[in-house]
């Protein structure tokens, strides 16, 4: 099982305790497979400590925070690909160091930013 980087639908859908999501990422969890979540990823959909659903998921993913370069790198495919969400360009960045695949509700705009950064990475469509 590949590695796999969580986009924000992948958080949303937790926090709403849909079983589909919480079933795959039990899977890979029992696979050794750690998940990784950008921080701004989890800023996103962070909103209260009472996101019990939400703050559980997370005991099982590596949050992973943007640095200098990394931010750098941000920047350069959004200037390629002529894009602005730092969130989704954060998510494919975060793929393409830790060679994983996306798990997404916004296939369009990942697909988009996967392709134009070259990666071999699979976009996942969050489970409904």
């Amino acid at each position: 099982m590949n590695a796999i980087v969580y986009d924000t639908g992948v958080l949303v859908a937790a926090e709403r305790s849909q079983r589909s999501v919480w079933a795959e990422h039990r899977v890979r969890l029992e696979a050794g497979v750690v998940p990784l979540v950008a921080s701004v990823v989890l800023a996103q959909v962070s909103r209260s400590p009472k996101q019990v659903q939400l703050r559980s998921f997370l005991q099982g993913c590596e949050v992973v925070v943007l640095d200098e370069d990394a931010a750098h790198a941000v920047g350069a495919l959004l200037g390629k690909a002529k894009t602005a969400d730092v969130v989704d360009a954060t998510v494919v960045r975060l793929a393409a160091a830790r060679g994983a695949d996306i798990q997404t509700g916004d296939v369009h705009d990942i697909t988009h930013l996967v392709t134009v950064a070259g990666l071999r990475s699979r976009v996942l469509r969050v489970a409904r």
